[in-house]
């Protein structure tokens, strides 16, 4: 369904957003680095329904040996307006595991956002196969 709503001469039209799929279970035995991957495939990209990571937003993950974990990622666009939501919601959903003490997300434009970083999954999903 959607809602229109008007601001003297502009029309807004307000649609539903997809459904966002869920990430698959953890497999017994995963590591910590998988448990953080799997933390931000929780987080969603607010304009196209698929997460950051199969997106390819995250260029880099590690946790060093007293649990603190290190995020390396970017946006499609350098101006995106949530930038700010986006990363905090990486930071909070690897921040919300047990075994992680810390962590610091980066926010790098180089190299640049193309589609080509897409996970196959995520290119599929858009049919930009």
């Amino acid at each position: 369904m959607m809602t229109y709503k008007s601001n003297g001469n502009m029309k807004v039209v307000i649609a539903p957003m997809a459904e966002p799929k869920k990430p698959k279970p953890l497999k017994e035995g995963a590591t910590l680095t998988d448990k953080v991957i799997h933390a931000i495939r929780h987080v969603q990209d607010p304009e196209i329904p698929l997460n950051v990571y199969d997106l390819g937003l995250i260029y880099d993950v590690s946790v060093d040996a007293e649990n603190n974990a290190f995020v390396t990622m970017t946006l499609t666009a350098p101006n995106c307006p949530v930038a700010d939501d986006i990363v905090n919601d990486v930071r909070n959903h690897v921040a919300a595991l047990d075994e992680i003490k810390n962590v610091k997300v980066d926010l790098v434009f180089d190299p640049p956002w193309t589609k080509d970083m897409m996970s196959d999954a995520a290119k599929l999903e858009l049919g930009l196969f």
